[in-house]
């Protein structure tokens, strides 16, 4: 399922919102020029479980070399990543602002254009600001905790955005999405409530990070990151809201398309 957007008008300018997705985008374009050495960055600043257990352990990563041309063989080969500049802790924020590839950028980037405005009307701007960073470094925890002794850098703001997800659940519970979904090899615009669409893309997440424990070898999606974020996000915002803190939410507007139950 792909959001196109939802039901919520904005009250103001998202202006955090904006300025996360932007910063996203250029530190992305960092990576993208450095050529072949763009996963430096992602062992510099992307948070490493093992980096984060035990700040002396050596971290070894593994490579492709290529041993053939034509036709085309490859070894696997080790390697000690680069070292980090900044203290461990410190990627659990850095690690934010990384992604993998152009589908990891744009994806996330989508959810949290479409969610996180609301989020931050709700909140506030500095607010706002506080709780995708708190929600984020969560998430990080929960990844970390998950295989802490993982050597692999963990990148992405997939964990942040999940927060915002799980906060948007609880202040938005009579929202709608309007939603791209594939039906065999067709796709449909369909408009579900928000908590349907947010509670199926939170179960896929157990699903696939259920599966995950114990596993040998990793999928390179950190699911437990995606729980925890969720999770976090969702316990913040139901606390925030009970007491009283956050501003009150708005009312929808129409939405084309069908109407999924």
């Amino acid at each position: 399922m792909i959001p196109i957007r939802d039901d919520i008008p904005s009250r103001t300018t998202p202006f955090v919102n904006y300025a996360l997705i932007a910063i996203c985008f250029l530190v992305f374009l960092q990576q993208f020029s450095a050529g072949p050495h763009q996963s430096e960055l992602a062992e510099k600043f992307g948070m490493i479980p093992k980096r984060v257990s035990d700040p002396s352990a050596p971290i070894v990563l593994k490579d492709y070399e290529i041993v053939q041309q034509s036709p085309p063989k490859y070894r696997i080969v080790e390697r000690p990543a680069v070292p980090s500049p900044v203290p461990p802790v410190v990627t659990f924020i850095t690690c934010m602002f990384l992604h993998g590839g152009w589908m990891h950028l744009l994806g996330n980037m989508l959810f949290l254009y479409i969610f996180g405005d609301n989020v931050e009307d709700c909140f506030g701007h500095l607010g706002y600001l506080g709780f995708y960073l708190l929600a984020g470094i969560l998430a990080g925890v929960a990844h970390w905790a998950s295989m802490p002794d993982s050597m692999i850098p963990t990148v992405g703001a997939s964990g942040a955005i999940a927060g915002v997800m799980g906060g948007y659940f609880v202040l938005y519970p009579h929202a709608r999405v309007l939603t791209l979904v594939p039906i065999f090899i067709i796709f449909y615009t369909i408009v579900l409530p928000a908590q349907l669409f947010l509670g199926i893309w939170f179960l896929l997440q157990l699903v696939q990070g259920g599966s995950s424990i114990g596993a040998t070898e990793t999928s390179g999606v950190a699911w437990w990151a995606h729980i925890g974020g969720f999770f976090a996000g969702y316990l913040i915002a139901r606390g925030l809201k009970s007491a009283g803190v956050l501003k009150p939410t708005v009312t929808e507007r129409r939405l084309p398309g069908r109407i999924g139950s």
